[in-house]
């Protein structure tokens, strides 16, 4: 079955709660397109800073998720998140806040692009998730990938990335390496979430 798998949101406005996030940071637009160049999915989200892994993004609980597919063009995070954005991975991924039954959610994408303001990625379709609390990784939508290498024509080494960065993501998230352990809490905290219990 075609069609990318959704993590859970509201279809209904939820107040974010209050925290204690400067008014001064800055707001970044992350843009997720397919290989054609349409529109797949877009968040905005406070930009928290950069480490040895990459950009993180927080996203409150309530922020706004527009997507170009399906019958809900718009809705709302249900759960406080921090997104990482690599320096040079074909990945990206957001750590989601209890009470969420999905600790980690991994899109494979193209490297990112970054521009005033705004984050591009191309989604790659294959997802690596981790729940909580038996902590079971899943690699999801490998079938709609190889639906999409096909009629969109991906090349050989788009495949061969993304295929080894869903691999990586799998065996990263199976054993807790960083930043798939404890580091995303630093972040969380940041955010001014209740961080998720390890």
């Amino acid at each position: 079955m075609i069609g990318p798998a959704r993590p859970r949101l509201s279809a209904h406005p939820v107040a974010p709660r209050l925290r204690l996030v400067s008014a001064l940071v800055d707001r970044v637009e992350l843009v997720l397109r397919k290989y054609d160049g349409r529109p797949h999915r877009s968040v905005t989200g406070l930009l928290l800073g950069d480490d040895e892994h990459g950009t993180w993004i927080g996203t409150p609980r309530g922020s706004v998720v527009r997507f170009s597919y399906g019958a809900s063009p718009v809705e709302h995070t249900r759960h406080d998140a921090v997104r990482l954005i690599p320096h040079d991975g074909w990945w990206m991924a957001m750590f989601l806040a209890e009470p969420s039954a999905q600790e980690v959610y991994c899109d494979v994408t193209t490297p990112a692009e970054h521009s005033p303001g705004r984050i591009t990625v191309v989604d790659l379709d294959i997802d690596v998730t981790r729940s909580r609390p038996d902590g079971r990784v899943l690699i999801e939508d490998e079938d709609e990938f190889e639906a999409h290498r096909r009629e969109l024509g991906y090349p050989p080494e788009v495949v061969t990335q993304a295929t080894a960065a869903a691999t990586h993501l799998r065996d990263a998230l199976t054993g807790a390496d960083e930043p798939f352990g404890t580091h995303a809490l630093t972040w969380m905290t940041r955010l001014g979430a209740t961080p998720p219990r390890t």
